[in-house]
């Protein structure tokens, strides 16, 4: 599975700090926190932030926003 993951690594844009942020804390996500849907949930988390922060907001689903908010959900359940 980490050979499949590592391989998906080349796609990423790491030239758009807009995309290659949420990867970034994917990446670093799953090994810190010992689960992979937590290293999942930051992306979810971190996605819609840094796209609004790009001022690229319009470009995210409703969808994605709508996850936004369950992850968000997710974390803070964990941490009570």
């Amino acid at each position: 599975v980490g050979v499949l993951m590592a391989q998906s690594l080349s796609k990423i844009k790491w030239n758009e700090m807009e995309i290659a942020i949420p990867s970034f804390l994917i990446l670093l996500g799953m090994p810190l926190t010992y689960s992979i849907s937590d290293g999942i949930a930051l992306g979810f988390i971190f996605y819609p932030i840094t796209m609004i922060a790009a001022k690229r907001g319009k470009e995210v689903s409703p969808i994605m926003y709508g996850l936004f908010f369950v992850f968000v959900g997710f974390m803070w359940i964990l941490n009570v």
